[in-house]
C-alpha cells in the first residue's frame, strides 16, 4: 500500500472521527437529538467500512447502504458476516428530511450509537492491521 492510499484511508478515518466527536456532543445534555445521532452513527460506519474496502484496493461505489458495504468488506475478511448493523441503513439520508419518517427513541438513538462505535473499533483495528503489514 503507497503512501497516498494510507492518507486517503486516514482522511476517511478522520472524517468518521467528526461523526463520532458530533454524536458524542449530542449525547452529552439530557435531550438527546435522536435522528440526528442517528444519521451522524450510519456516517460513521459507512465512513469506516469505506475506508476498510480502499485498505483493500477496492474501488468504491456510491452508496449509503451498510448492509451492501459489509457484504463488500465480507468478501475480504468474513467476520464482517457476523455484524448486526441492524437497521443504520435506514438513517443514511431520508432521515435528514421532513415527511413520512420513522423518529428514533432517545434508547433507540443511544443503541444505534453504540453499535457504531463497536463497528468502528471492530473495522479500524482491521485497517491497522493491512497498514502495519505493509
Amino acid at each position: 500500500m503507497n503512501k497516498d492510499t494510507k492518507d486517503f484511508i486516514e482522511q476517511w478515518l478522520i472524517k468518521a472521527n467528526d461523526d463520532l466527536l458530533v454524536i458524542n456532543r449530542l449525547m452529552e445534555g439530557s435531550i438527546i437529538a435522536g435522528s440526528a445521532i442517528c444519521f451522524h452513527s450510519q456516517q460513521l460506519v459507512e465512513k469506516v467500512l469505506k475506508a476498510y474496502l480502499i485498505s483493500n484496493g477496492k474501488e468504491l461505489r456510491k452508496t449509503h447502504n451498510i448492509e451492501y458495504l459489509l457484504s463488500e468488506c465480507a468478501d475480504f475478511d468474513e467476520e464482517f458476516n457476523q455484524i448486526d448493523a441492524k437497521n443504520l441503513s435506514d438513517f443514511g439520508v431520508e432521515i435528514r428530511y421532513p415527511g413520512d419518517i420513522y423518529q428514533p427513541s432517545d434508547e433507540e438513538a443511544i443503541e444505534y450509537s453504540r453499535l457504531a462505535k463497536e463497528i468502528k473499533e471492530f473495522t479500524e483495528r482491521k485497517i491497522r492491521k493491512l497498514i502495519d503489514k505493509d
